[in-house]
């Protein structure tokens, strides 16, 4: 069996004082598209950050291609492979749509990811180049959002909350793009509070409670009252 692109061990996070993730395991394939399920305050997105470099309060072992990422910093890791996009979009304000992708793109990675390609995939950001960011509606800021991790040309790309405050319509466009965003051998954590939309494209699930894994495995191997016990802690 092939080491897993990405494995998480054993680690503890905190906000402050308060634990936020314990003893926590993961591992993530190369391809793989990984959902991350639970309640409000599970872990989910600390998990991300701890990841990603963002959460600084932290110890266990995370490995990116069996190198430890526990001690670099975010910038670091952007330039090694892994991209996250953040919750609630975090666009630069002051910056055009353009301005934005471009950002995303000066780590330099080699790839398929350039600004034609982003706005082929989501042609309304070709349209609205030169707005600022701030004028577009919720859903073309997540797919700006999603364009700008793109351009990084990472291996992983972290997708917090996909679907936060989106109209319906909008999600549904959004989920239909996925397969073309994770193809190439891209590989994704997605953490989404949609439970049935997550579990519909991910080739593997983890529910999280209270900063514990509560139930791990494929979709299709469990029940949903299996997975809704799990979610809650029933």
């Amino acid at each position: 069996m092939s080491e897993p692109l990405l494995s998480v061990e054993g680690l503890d996070a905190f906000h402050g004082d308060a634990q936020a993730l314990t003893s926590l395991d993961l591992t993530l394939a190369r391809g793989e598209l990984l959902a991350l399920i639970g309640a409000n305050g599970a872990g989910k997105s600390t998990l991300l950050k701890c990841v990603a470099g963002l959460v600084k309060n932290r110890r266990g072992a995370i490995r990116f291609k069996g190198e430890d990422l526990l001690r670099i910093p975010a910038f670091e890791i952007v330039a090694k492979g892994i991209a996250l996009v953040p919750e609630g979009r975090r666009l630069f304000p002051s910056l055009s749509v353009e301005e934005n992708l471009l950002i995303g793109g000066k780590v330099g990675r080699p790839g398929l990811w350039t600004t034609a390609a982003v706005y082929e995939l989501f042609p309304v950001l070709r349209d609205k180049r030169h707005a600022p960011s701030t004028s577009l509606s919720g859903g073309q800021q997540q797919m700006l959002a999603i364009g700008r991790g793109l351009m990084s040309n990472p291996d992983i790309l972290l997708l917090d909350e996909l679907s936060l405050g989106l109209a319906p319509v909008v999600i549904k466009q959004i989920y239909e793009l996925l397969p073309k965003v994770v193809g190439n051998g891209l590989s994704v954590i997605l953490v989404e509070q949609d439970v049935k939309r997550a579990l519909s494209v991910a080739d593997r699930f983890m529910c999280m409670l209270e900063g514990k894994v509560s139930l791990e495995g494929k979709p299709d191997a469990f029940t949903g009252e299996q997975i809704t016990s799990a979610y809650f802690g029933t």
